[in-house]
């Protein structure tokens, strides 16, 4: 998967409005016009179509998670320079505040059927021996099954629901 789709599926599930994205960048430590944001979202295929680098995508993930949970410190978090499926995964956890149960239940949503220790192995540190690759298609479930959530939820239908428990 590439930055600006993981950016579309977000502003899609989300319903993010302009003004919100180019908010969520700002509090990520990045600041975005209008005609930027509209070049990232557009298609590969389509016009004026610009690629949303790592750096870009890590500050608006970063200011997803501080709308969502709260600015730790007083400083906003620096953006990493480069970005992989599993430290995006990390961040959208993160930002939803999500138990492995949960991401199990958005996972079997999009009919993808995964293990509770295969999803510990994605979140481990690379160093570890049991450390797992995040593969494009495990993202792509995940996007599609919050979605689902999303959308579900919207209509009335019963969803899984996240947990606050520990």
């Amino acid at each position: 998967m590439n930055n600006n789709d993981i950016l579309r599926r977000l502003r899609y599930t989300f319903r993010i409005t302009d003004e919100a994205m180019i908010g969520l960048f700002l509090k990520g430590g990045l600041t975005v016009n209008q005609e930027q944001l509209v070049k990232w979202l557009k298609k590969e295929e389509e016009e004026a179509f610009m690629p949303l680098y790592d750096i870009n995508l890590a500050a608006f993930l970063n200011g997803f998670i501080i709308q969502n949970r709260g600015q730790q410190g007083n400083e906003t978090p620096k953006p990493e320079k480069s970005l992989n499926n599993n430290l995006i995964f990390r961040k959208l956890r993160i930002a939803l505040n999500l138990k492995d149960e949960d991401i199990l239940a958005i996972l079997q949503l999009a009919d993808f059927r995964f293990s509770k220790s295969e999803l510990a192995a994605l979140f481990r540190n690379p160093e570890h021996e049991k450390f797992r690759v995040c593969k494009d298609q495990i993202l792509r479930n995940f996007l599609m099954g919050l979605q689902l959530q999303k959308t579900s939820r919207k209509s009335g239908e019963t969803a899984p629901k996240a947990t606050n428990s520990k």
